[in-house]
């Protein structure tokens, strides 16, 4: 029977939901001008759902993917201000109280935070030179870092009779300069909580080197159709890193270079836009920036992705993404810092299974599912507070969202809204479905609800 502080918080649920729902139906079927990132949208002169599924970023059509490979260029006023900014707020609360809060000055359930506030550099300089730079204040660790880095310098060409941009990007994130929205850095949950509970394991492509690496990729888009990049990331100096609000130690420095590589072809299907694609990413690292063993963790990342958008009747969009990942780790430093007798310690898996399928209603109601699902080899050195010492983490996330302004024109005002209800329910965390801590905890007692705002001005 579910104690009665728990009942208590599905009977708020339950009691509330009708009068949300019925705020968010109301905002949405409102009609004030809307902008996405503002100070593209008034770069282009053009409204949000130009670029954004739903009216509202990060989520790509093909215009603005096409937009973004151009290097941000394209332009319809003599000069915008290339500067915009936006907010991102949250009420948490999860299925059962967490057994410790989860950052300094929460509770261990109910909490509601100013997620973060970020500052955007974002334009286009000319012909050939495009920027996105964002910079956040993160409002549960109360600190400030550097965010998203998409330098671009780009050109166009004919070769015989077919269009071909060429271009390269300094960034700072493996896969942050990817115009799908399958890849991690842009996939769906588009935005979360860090005072919600999260499986520990994830992938090395998944945003474990996000700003703190930096790397430059060259890439060909070769008659709207075929995609094809390459490039490699190091790892800036620790006093710099720690300058740019970044943990230099976590998860280490990278030994030289690593490779990346991306292939992608895209296609009308059906009425639709198809794309197939597969990404690389191979990268050895001294764990915590520790040299005292002479060896590395190697990493190799292998992914698959696929994904279909189109556009019905009445505007409405229809979009499936997903993505398959596979890691195989030789972890020949981690191994020998832990002085791990096991012969198996340094050799490990981990997969990554991703399926996200999302309806938009006019551009202002959008109803999102996905799947997710993380397995791989147990290693006792690797999840020591894993019960069954295995990485599985899987479940299903459900997002309903409006946008009030997402159907509207374009913007004389450089404003955009979007709040919504997220829940995700987990059929396994962190190794197991049942006491998958050892300590009695299920999977699903970290189920989470999030009610969140997004302003873009």
């Amino acid at each position: 029977m579910p104690s009665r502080k728990i009942w208590d918080r599905r009977v708020i649920v339950v009691t509330f939901a009708p009068a949300w729902l019925g705020a968010l139906v109301a905002l949405a079927l409102a009609s004030t001008p809307a902008g996405a990132v503002p100070a593209f949208a008034v770069q282009t002169a053009q409204p949000c759902q130009a670029c954004h599924v739903g009216g509202f970023g990060p989520q790509l059509t093909p215009y603005g993917r096409n937009f973004k490979l151009r290097g941000y260029t394209q332009r319809a006023t003599a000069f915008n201000f290339p500067i915009a900014a936006m907010a991102v707020a949250s009420y948490v609360q999860t299925a059962k109280d967490q057994p410790s809060p989860p950052a300094s000055g929460f509770h261990t359930n109910d909490n509601s935070a100013l997620d973060q506030v970020s500052l955007f550099l974002a334009g286009g300089f000319g012909a050939h030179v495009g920027a996105f730079v964002q910079a956040t204040y993160d409002g549960v660790a109360r600190t400030f870092a550097w965010d998203n880095v998409d330098l671009r310098l780009t050109t166009t060409t004919q070769v015989r009779d077919r269009d071909l941009v060429l271009g390269v990007s300094l960034n700072n994130s493996p896969g942050v300069q990817d115009p799908w929205n399958t890849l991690p850095a842009w996939s769906f949950p588009y935005t979360d909580s860090a005072l919600a509970p999260a499986p520990a394991a994830s992938l090395l492509i998944s945003g474990s080197l996000a700003q703190t690496t930096l790397g430059a990729t060259g890439y060909a888009w070769i008659n709207s159709e075929l995609y094809l990049e390459a490039g490699g990331y190091g790892s800036p100096g620790a006093t710099a890193l720690r300058r740019l609000g970044a943990d230099p130690f976590s998860p280490g420095d990278i030994d030289g270079l690593a490779p990346y590589a991306r292939i992608a072809w895209q296609k009308t299907v059906g009425g639709g836009v198809a794309e197939i694609g597969a990404v690389a990413l191979h990268a050895r690292l001294h764990p915590g920036m520790d040299r005292s063993t002479s060896l590395t963790d190697r990493y190799t990342d292998l992914g698959l992705d696929a994904s279909y958008q189109r556009t019905l009747g009445h505007g409405d969009v229809l979009t499936v993404d997903s993505r398959y990942v596979h890691e195989r780790q030789r972890l020949d430093a981690t191994c020998a810092l832990a002085a791990s007798e096991d012969p198996g310690c340094a050799r490990a898996t981990l997969n990554d299974l991703r399926l996200n399928a999302s309806y938009y209603w006019r551009d202002r109601v959008g109803l999102t599912l996905g799947a997710f699902d993380t397995f791989g080899s147990a290693n006792p050195v690797l999840y020591p507070d894993h019960r069954s010492f295995k990485p599985d983490s899987s479940g299903l996330t459900l997002q309903l969202d409006g946008t009030p302004w997402g159907a509207a024109s374009q913007p004389a005002r450089r404003l955009n809204m979007r709040v919504g209800l997220q829940y995700t329910h987990y059929l396994r965390f962190d190794g197991a479905r049942r006491a998958f801590d050892g300590a009695g905890r299920n999977a699903s007692d970290n189920d989470t609800l999030r009610l969140f705002t997004w302003f873009a001005f």
